[in-house]
Parts: C-alpha cells; structure tokens; sequence
C-alpha cells in the first residue's frame, strides 16, 4: 500500500477513535502532500520517498517547537507537539543508533578518502545520500565533526 493511501486510511481510524493528536498529525501529513502536487511546478504524482522527506521535515518542526514551548514554560502545547511528532515517526524508516551513524560515517570517509575538517564538504555529501532517511542531519553532522577533527 502506498504511504500516501496509509496515511489516507489513518486520517480515517483517527476520527473514528477521536484520536487528536493522530487526527492533526496525519491531516498535516496529508496537507503537505495536497501542497506538494498542486505546488506551481510541482509534479502530480507523489512517490513514497516525497513523502519520507516531507514527514521528516514536519517531525523536525514538531520537535524544535516544543523545544520553544518547554523553554517558554508551556508544558502542554510541547506533549502535544511531541505527541504528533510520535505518530508521524510511525512512518518513518527504523532511525539508526549513533554508533550506527558512526560506523557508516568511517566507511564513508574511507571512501572519499578524507583526511581533515577541510573534507567536510565532500563527506557530509555522500553521508546525506547515504543515510537519507536513517538518521537526521544533525546527528551525522556532529557525527562527520568529531571523525574528521
């Protein structure tokens, strides 16, 4: 079944369970999408790994803004926020561990045959090709610092 349908099916069970935080998590799922193929230019058909990006994407926001909710003092809007955030990483690929990342990361470094901080570049390149979807961008970029430093 396409990602796309899943969603579509658990926008459904979301409102027959009266589920709010699943029912916000997957329409905004399904609002990205909506905006992704009517987007001027955009491309009609949205292929699961459109999908993947966008659902990363909106976790990231999820988490950063209950990160500014907890440091505002407002407790309740960051367990909604992480709440959402719970239900859209449901769709998302098993994240790797750190070491996971790490062990990549050597492999990738080998390849490239980077030496120092100034091949940071050409590594954090093939390492966002390589663990699209595995890991976020911060982690592998912290990861790429402290190997190549």
């Amino acid at each position: 079944m396409a990602l796309e349908t899943q969603i579509q099916e658990d926008i459904k069970a979301a409102m027959k369970a009266k589920d709010t935080a699943a029912l916000n998590a997957t329409r905004a799922i399904k609002g990205e999408i909506l905006l992704f193929k009517t987007a001027e230019g955009g491309a009609k058909e949205v292929t699961d790994g459109d999908v993947l990006k966008m659902i990363q994407k909106l976790v990231k926001q999820r988490k950063e803004a209950a990160e500014q909710f907890v440091a505002a003092g407002r407790q309740e809007l960051a367990d909604n926020e992480l709440a959402e955030a719970a239900v859209m990483e449901k769709y998302l690929p098993k994240q790797l561990s750190e070491a996971g990342v790490e062990a990549k990361v050597k492999e990738i470094i080998a390849a490239v045959g980077a030496t120092s901080i100034k091949d940071m570049g050409k590594v954090m390149g093939a390492a966002n090709k390589a663990l699209a979807g595995l890991s976020d961008g911060r982690t592998i970029s912290s990861v790429v610092k402290r190997l190549l430093a």
